[in-house]
C-alpha cells in the first residue's frame, strides 16, 4: 500500500469517527484540510482573507451539523475542496443578488442586448482569455502541467503529486506559487492599464 493510499484512509478512519460525533477526528480534520482549503479559496476568487476563512469554517459548520446524513467520501480533501467552492459561489452570488432592486432585474430580464453590445462582450472576454494563456505560457512548464491538472482536469493535490512524482506538499507548492505569479502580472498589467 502506498503512503497515498495509507493516508487517504486514515483520512476515512477519521471522517467515520467524526461522523460518530467525536469532536477530536473533527479538528484534525479541520488541522490538516485548513491550509489547502484557504489557499485554494483565496485562488478562486479576489476576495479577503476573512471572507475566505468565513466560508471555510461554513463548511466545517454544516458538515458537522449534517454529519448524521453524510457518508464518508472516496477523498477527504477533493470533497471538502468541492465544498468550499460551492459555498463560495453560493455567497458571492447571493452577495450580487443582494445589490440589485427588483426593477433592475425585471428591466435586465426584458432589454436584449445589442448586436454590437454582444460582440464587444465577446471580444473582451476573448482579449481577457488570449491575455491569460500569455501569461500562463510565461510560466515553468512543472508550473503550467501543476495549473492545467489542477483547474482543467479538476485533480486534487495527491493525484498531481502523483502524476509529478512529488510529494503532495511541493504539488501544492507548485500550484500556489504558479497562481500567486499570474495573480502580480495581472495586478502590474491592470495597474498600468488603468494610468494609460
Amino acid at each position: 500500500m502506498n503512503q497515498i493510499t495509507e493516508e487517504s484512509n486514515k483520512e476515512q478512519e477519521m471522517w467515520e469517527a467524526f461522523l460518530l460525533g467525536d469532536e477530536e477526528a473533527y479538528t484534525e480534520l479541520y488541522r490538516l484540510h485548513v491550509k489547502a482549503m484557504y489557499r485554494y479559496g483565496m485562488s478562486l476568487v479576489a476576495a479577503s482573507e476573512a471572507f475566505v476563512f468565513d466560508c471555510i469554517h461554513d463548511v466545517f459548520t454544516e458538515i458537522w451539523i449534517k454529519r448524521n446524513r453524510l457518508i464518508v467520501p472516496d477523498n477527504v480533501r477533493y470533497y471538502l475542496l468541492k465544498a468550499l467552492k460551492n459555498r463560495i459561489l453560493h455567497l458571492l452570488s447571493r452577495k450580487e443578488r443582494s445589490h440589485e432592486t427588483f426593477n433592475e432585474e425585471f428591466e435586465d430580464f426584458l432589454v436584449e442586448p445589442s448586436a454590437e453590445e454582444i460582440f464587444t462582450q465577446k471580444e473582451e472576454a476573448s482579449n481577457r482569455q488570449e491575455m491569460i494563456t500569455k501569461l500562463v505560457s510565461q510560466l515553468s512548464h512543472r508550473q503550467q502541467e501543476a495549473l492545467r491538472l489542477r483547474f482543467a482536469e479538476n485533480m486534487n493535490y495527491e493525484q498531481i503529486a502523483e502524476i509529478m512524482l512529488v510529494n503532495k506538499q511541493s504539488a501544492q507548492n507548485i500550484v500556489f506559487r504558479a497562481v500567486e505569479k499570474l495573480r502580480t502580472w495581472l495586478s502590474i498589467l491592470i495597474f498600468v492599464f488603468f494610468q494609460e
